[in-house]
């Protein structure tokens, strides 16, 4: 028996408010200039013009209140604005705003690199290098790892996102368009798959990922010797990619393979980390010490802040080989040890138990709509992944985006990841009666699509 989903007139208690027709008129006016002035590369998926944000709630310029179930993809891990972490960033505002932490020493960096050595996976000393984003922080895993090893290949999976700039462009395989135009890349990357269980043509979760190590090794055999590559990068769950959740072995037997030759295991959690998915990091639930950890969005609730944090003897790079001017920046310093705080405190423990209601009521969800081909995540990273037919399996690109604009005018944010999935990343202060409204209302959304 389905536990029914509240309709869309019970939004009300959730402070929900679609006062004007989407884009109000004051959203129209900074449209149209940001249409005017700004970079044409930005991707838009609907017209919200952001005026403020308080928990897991969006006010844009118009009035109307949105749920936030982005996050601003993943970043305000802490909700927007929390009040801890906004008194930490006014009081280091009033102290220093900047000094760079390649040239200078201050207390929030060196506390912030101490906190994150001793929460970071495994046993082994470590050390921590500062950057403003996470691909800045990919860039930094890929040039340490090929200075450390003298080897100058790297392997990565298709699907992946690392992020935009060279490196970390040429690490991402995810989109075609956000490679189109700007080669030659940087030399020397392999792509392979991604082990992903509800696409495979194995029913065996173990011969899935069988498969995926059987290629690299192949490829070791055939075309690239694996004593001339550095390093693997790898999500411990593929994020733009589809919020792929890998096999339980996945990461063991890969950082096995790695081991064997001699090659760094790179995890990139840049979106997966800070809590997002009921631990730390990620890659916790898999058993698995990187040798890099890239770290980003929700390591400081909203501010610019990017880390690596590597084995104390990989991070052996000499003085004024690699550094960062705004990396480490005191302010974002100050947001980021809040934000540990608070994921420590509650907010972990919250993205579990929340994320196993959503996961359960998601599932419920799924047998009331054909539409829904899976349903999978770990905390508060959960992908509903839309299909035309589930025995084909073929992609509901169309129908995801439909949602989208449905849930956004009613009242909920969402964006989608890979073709035809939602992606489901809310701030992890959200509460069970947020976690039911989402529900109720992509229920609705896919109802009437339906028709």
């Amino acid at each position: 028996m389905l536990k029914s989903f509240a309709p869309p007139e019970a939004l009300a208690a959730q402070k929900i408010e679609i006062n004007t027709p989407l884009p109000g008129p004051k959203a129209r006016r900074w449209i149209e200039l940001d249409r005017q002035f700004l970079s044409p590369s930005y991707t838009r998926p609907y017209p919200l013009v952001v005026a403020r944000g308080q928990g897991a709630m969006i006010e844009d310029v118009d009035g109307n209140r949105f749920l936030d179930f982005t996050a601003g993809i993943a970043v305000c891990s802490t909700g927007h604005c929390h009040p801890r972490v906004v008194d930490a960033v006014a009081q280091q505002s009033e102290r220093l705003l900047h000094m760079s932490g390649t040239d200078f020493y201050y207390e929030p960096e060196i506390e912030l690199a101490q906190k994150l050595a001793e929460i970071a996976p495994g046993k082994a000393p470590k050390r921590v290098f500062f950057t403003n984003s996470g691909t800045e922080s990919i860039e930094a895993a890929l040039k340490l790892a090929r200075r450390h090893t003298g080897r100058q290949y790297a392997i990565a999976f298709l699907g992946a996102f690392h992020g935009r700039t060279m490196g970390a462009l040429s690490l991402t395989a995810s989109k075609s368009v956000q490679k189109r135009g700007f080669g030659p890349l940087v030399p020397g990357i392999v792509h392979v798959d991604y082990p992903n269980p509800y696409r495979s043509a194995c029913d065996d979760q173990d011969l899935t990922l069988d498969c995926c190590l059987e290629r690299i090794e192949t490829l070791f055999a055939r075309s690239l010797p694996p004593e001339e590559v550095a390093a693997i990068f790898v999500e411990p769950i593929q994020g733009e990619g589809g919020y792929i959740v890998p096999p339980p072995e996945f990461h063991r037997r890969l950082k096995a393979l790695a081991e064997r030759h001699g090659i760094l295991y790179v995890v990139d959690e840049v979106q997966t980390g800070m809590g997002r998915t009921g631990t730390m990091f990620a890659v916790e639930q898999f058993g698995v010490e990187p040798d890099i950890l890239c770290l980003a969005k929700g390591i400081a609730s909203g501010l610019p802040l990017g880390a690596i944090v590597a084995r104390a003897d990989v991070m052996d790079w000499p003085s004024g080989s690699h550094a960062s001017t705004f990396g480490g920046n005191p302010v974002a310093c100050a947001a980021a040890l809040e934000t540990i705080a608070l994921l420590e405190e509650e907010l972990i423990a919250n993205a579990r138990r929340v994320g196993e209601l959503l996961l359960r009521r998601l599932g419920e969800l799924k047998l009331a709509h054909e539409l829904i081909g899976d349903v999978r995540g770990r905390g508060l990273m959960i992908g509903v992944e839309l299909v035309r037919d589930r025995q084909t399996k073929e992609r509901a690109g169309d129908e995801c985006r439909a949602v989208i604009q449905h849930c956004f005018r009613n009242g909920l944010l969402l964006l989608t990841c890979g073709e035809n999935t939602l992606r489901l990343c809310p701030p992890l202060v959200i509460d069970e009666t947020q976690a039911e409204t989402a529900v109720a209302l992509i229920d609705h959304a896919l109802r009437e699509i339906a028709t």
